[in-house]
């Protein structure tokens, strides 16, 4: 209550005008989260009318951080929001393109509201909320990052946007687990095709040679602007 009275964290549950219902409708069956909190000045529903999820390796390469702020960038300039997790590496450089082209982004995290997370985003996040972004988690002010939220916050990252656009991924990568739940509810999916010798980019270059994912080796080939609320 504290939180709330001080605007640490506000509280969105689907009877709200803010809830993104067209977003999270696609969660039936899949979980969809009770209510949400929310960190930051921005409206979830508006902001998720055209957005894209662009996510990857936390362990990037210079070509990934590059291609993400690139991409993130240029959607941003075409009036698209940018949502990702808030790690290091391509989701780092996915909201830090976003901010430099005056754009709007959502952190959505595996923990509180109130916990930066890394730590060493801090920065990032205030500048995220000071250009009409948001933090946004399911989880309780307080709570913190678990393996288990870190799998389930996945089908939030897939779920809030129309396409998902993963830019470098290992074998093992988290990412993967994005773009699957974002097949699974329906969404587009979208690979940076990577260096075949590059670790960080045999999750995805596999993604597309088994068409799970459409390539987009530019921010042309992505298409995002399905408003659904």
């Amino acid at each position: 209550m504290r939180a709330l009275d001080n605007g640490t964290a506000r509280l969105l549950v689907p009877e709200d005008d803010d809830w993104p219902l067209g977003r999270l409708s696609t969660l039936a069956g899949h979980g969809v989260p009770l209510a949400l909190w929310l960190h930051g000045p921005g409206l979830l529903a508006g902001l998720t009318d055209t957005a894209v999820t662009i996510t990857g390796s936390r362990a990037s390469s210079a070509y990934g951080n590059t291609i993400a702020a690139h991409f993130s960038g240029a959607l941003a300039d075409a009036g698209a929001v940018i949502i990702s997790g808030g790690g290091f590496g391509v989701d780092e450089s996915a909201h830090h393109g976003a901010l430099a082209a005056d754009g709007q982004t959502v952190v959505v995290l595996p923990c509180g509201v109130d916990r930066t997370y890394p730590r060493q985003h801090a920065q990032l996040y205030a500048k995220v909320v000071d250009q009409g972004g948001l933090l946004v988690s399911e989880y309780p002010i307080g709570a913190v990052p678990t393996r288990t939220r870190f799998h389930a916050r996945c089908r939030l990252l897939a779920a809030l946007t129309a396409a998902t656009v993963i830019v470098e991924a290992g074998r093992r990568s988290g990412a993967l687990a994005v773009a699957s739940a974002a097949k699974d509810l329906g969404k587009r999916v979208y690979g940076v095709p990577g260096p075949i010798h590059s670790a960080t980019s045999t999750g995805v270059n596999e993604l597309l040679r088994i068409g799970a994912a459409e390539v987009a080796t530019s921010v042309e080939h992505i298409r995002y602007q399905e408003r659904l609320r």
